[in-house]
C-alpha cells in the first residue's frame, strides 16, 4: 500500500483501514514509502494501556517499531464530549463495549447525551501522533484538536467513527457530510500531521530513515 521502492519506509501502526487511507493521503506530499500493518503479517497487537492519547500513541509507535525493526507512526485519537466529562475519550473506539462498531458507538453516544440541548453538546476530536525509530526511540510528536458539537442524529455517509454526528459549527455540516477534501484540511488528524511534517522531513533529509528495512 503506497510503497515507493526508492523512498524511506514509514509504517503506520494502525489496523484501521479507513484511518490508514486517511493518513496515507495526508502524508503523500512528503514522498515516503508508506505501508500499514496489513502489509506485515508478523505485526503485533499493541495493548492500549495508556491513560492518555499521547501514552497510547507512544505505545503503538515504539513497541511496533522494535518488533518490526522499522520506523513507525503511532496515532491515537478520539472524541471528547464536554457534557459527558470528557467521555468517550481514549475509549472512543470501544465506547459501546466488546465488539463495538462505528454504528453502535454512535448510538451509545446519542443515548448517553439524551436530550442534552444543542448548546451543551460541545465536543472536540483529539489526535496525537508519535514517530519512533526502529530501536523504539520517540523522535517526533504532535497533537491537535478540532472543535465541534454532537448532532441529535447522524448526517452524511463520509468519514468514519463519530463523523456523521460531529458537526463543524461554522459549516453547519458534519464531517460525514463535508467529505474527505474538507476533512483533510480541518480535521484533528490533518492538523496533527501538518504539525509533525517539518520534523519528519528533517529525519528524511538527514538520511536517518534511508536504511529502513523494507518488506
Amino acid at each position: 500500500m503506497a510503497s515507493k521502492s526508492n523512498a524511506p519506509l514509514l509504517v503506520l501502526g494502525t489496523g484501521n483501514r479507513k484511518k490508514g487511507l486517511e493518513l496515507i493521503e495526508l502524508l503523500e506530499p512528503i514522498g515516503l514509502g508508506v505501508q500499514t500493518l496489513a502489509d506485515f503479517p508478523n505485526a503485533i497487537e499493541v495493548d492500549e494501556t495508556g491513560d492518555s492519547f499521547a501514552a497510547n500513541a507512544q505505545l503503538k509507535a515504539t513497541e511496533q517499531a522494535r518488533h518490526l525493526n522499522c520506523w513507525v507512526l503511532g496515532e491515537d485519537s478520539g472524541l471528547v464530549v464536554d457534557a459527558l466529562k470528557g467521555a468517550p475519550g481514549i475509549y472512543s473506539a470501544r465506547y459501546s463495549g466488546p465488539g463495538a462498531t462505528d454504528e453502535s458507538n454512535n448510538l451509545h453516544l446519542l443515548d448517553e447525551l439524551g436530550k442534552t440541548p444543542l448548546e451543551r453538546r460541545t465536543a472536540h476530536y483529539v489526535c496525537h501522533i508519535t514517530i519512533s525509530d526502529p530501536s523504539g526511540n520517540v523522535r517526533a510528536e504532535s497533537e491537535a484538536t478540532c472543535q465541534g458539537r454532537i448532532r441529535f442524529e447522524p448526517a452524511g455517509t463520509g468519514g468514519f467513527g463519530y463523523d456523521p454526528l460531529f458537526e463543524i459549527v461554522e459549516y453547519h455540516r458534519t464531517f460525514g457530510e463535508l467529505g474527505l477534501a474538507v476533512k483533510g484540511i480541518l480535521s484533528h488528524r490533518a492538523r496533527a500531521v501538518a504539525a509533525i511534517l517539518p520534523a519528519l522531513m528533517k529525519l528524511v533529509d538527514s538520511g536517518e530513515m534511508a536504511s529502513s528495512a523494507r518488506r
